[in-house]
């Protein structure tokens, strides 16, 4: 297994693995499945996502994207994550974190951000035990499948100045 960056070629095996996490599950507050095109815009926009393969196959991806609008939180990515179901428990998560933090750092990214559904207590455990801890909680700010939910905010200090 290899984790890389993305190329515009993965698109289409990232949409494979989110799609069904957007459909079937409260983990993510989004009712709009993925394009294949928006996910290639996507990867060629910001240069951020990386996956992990086993040859041809996309096991998991993560990317960061800017946390909010504005030169003041320039130094801040919020990140995504998602893992096959036949990947996870296996570390494939902490790597592809270590990589993504890793890229950040190296873009003087100072803070990276999670925003995790209250409903994925498997999502909270990860993160803490990766070194991010909870920095508040939103309650009903999520509306799925026709009831509220809470989003759990998440940050790790990664330390970089620009």
């Amino acid at each position: 297994m290899i984790i890389r960056p993305a190329e515009s070629g993965d698109a289409q095996g990232i949409a494979d693995l989110v799609n069904p996490v957007i459909r079937d599950t409260t983990i993510t507050f989004t009712t709009q499945e993925r394009t294949v095109a928006g996910v290639a815009r996507a990867i060629a926009d910001t240069g951020a996502y990386f996956v992990a393969c086993d040859g041809a196959v996309i096991l998991g991806y993560a990317c960061h994207f800017p946390f909010r609008s504005g030169p003041g939180y320039a130094h801040a990515r919020e990140h995504s994550i998602t893992l096959s179901p036949a990947a996870r428990g296996r570390g494939l998560g902490r790597d592809l974190m270590r990589v993504l933090e890793d890229y950040a750092r190296d873009q003087k990214i100072h803070v990276m951000m999670a925003g995790v559904s209250a409903e994925n207590p498997a999502g909270v455990a990860f993160h803490a035990a990766i070194g991010y801890r909870e920095v508040g909680r939103l309650p009903q700010v999520g509306r799925k499948f026709d009831r509220w939910i809470d989003l759990v905010l998440m940050q790790k200090i990664l330390g970089m100045s620009p």
